[in-house]
Order: structure tokens, then sequence, then C-alpha cells
């Protein structure tokens, strides 16, 4: 089992971050949310929201729709310096979603995939960032 304390780490998110929660739905891991929440300190953001995020969450299934403009999406709101996490259904489980529809869709939308880790026994993590904050990262 994946400690869910240390992913809300692992996913980046700081003390006071503002964090936007996209494509939540039953299946969406609740331990996950609570721990990314208890890191920010305060409750993820939704859908209507209109604030300038530091993080995206987007919950992503297969049948989800065209991930692109979803990407594009959650560009809108994010600040300069912000990332998209892409959670995906494991191998195996419902909604899974193919590797390479991913790497597909991030350029289309115009960002770059940094990082993929594990965040729950259910759901994978895409890290994605604006091209030009992974070369200032570097």
């Amino acid at each position: 089992m994946t400690s869910t304390v240390g992913v809300a780490d692992r996913l980046g998110i700081e003390p006071d971050a503002v964090v936007l929660e996209l494509g939540l739905d039953e299946d969406c891991d609740e331990a996950l949310r609570a721990a990314v929440e208890e890191r920010a300190g305060s409750e993820l953001l939704g859908e209507d929201a209109d604030e300038v995020v530091d993080v995206v969450l987007l919950w992503w299934r297969e049948d989800d729709g065209d991930l692109v403009d979803a990407l594009v999406g959650a560009l809108g709101p994010l600040a300069e310096s912000g990332v998209i996490w892409v959670l995906t259904p494991k191998t195996g489980r419902d909604g899974y979603v193919e590797p390479s529809d991913i790497a597909e869709a991030v350029p289309l939308a115009g960002l770059a995939q940094t990082a993929s880790i594990s965040v729950s026994d259910d759901w994978a993590g895409v890290r994605l960032v604006s091209p030009k904050t992974a070369k200032t990262k570097r």
C-alpha cells in the first residue's frame, strides 16, 4: 500500500498551496485527497473556482473525453510555475489510460512530462509542467 501522507509530499504539495481538483468522481482516492488537503492546509478547489492555483489534480479515466482539451483547460488557472498532476487508474483498473495516450496529449497541450509516480493502490500520477518551467528548473 502506498502511504498517502508521503505521497502529498511527493506530489510537491507545499503548505499554503492552492490546489484545484478536476475530474472528481466517486472512484477518486479519498485518502489521497485528504492527505493533499492536510499538507496544503486548505480544502481542494472545485471546477468552478476562479483563483490562480499552484497545483491541478486532474483525475482522468479512459472514457473522460479529450485529454488535450482537459489539459488546456487546466492550464487556464495555473500559476506560471504551477504543475498539473494527471491521475489515472493503474493497469487492470476500470478506466485505465494507456501511457502512450498521455504522452501524445502532453505536447499538443503545450506541456512537458517530468515524472510518473504511484500515488495510491489504484491510481498513478504523471507530473506535467510548462516547458519553460521545466527549462528554468534544471
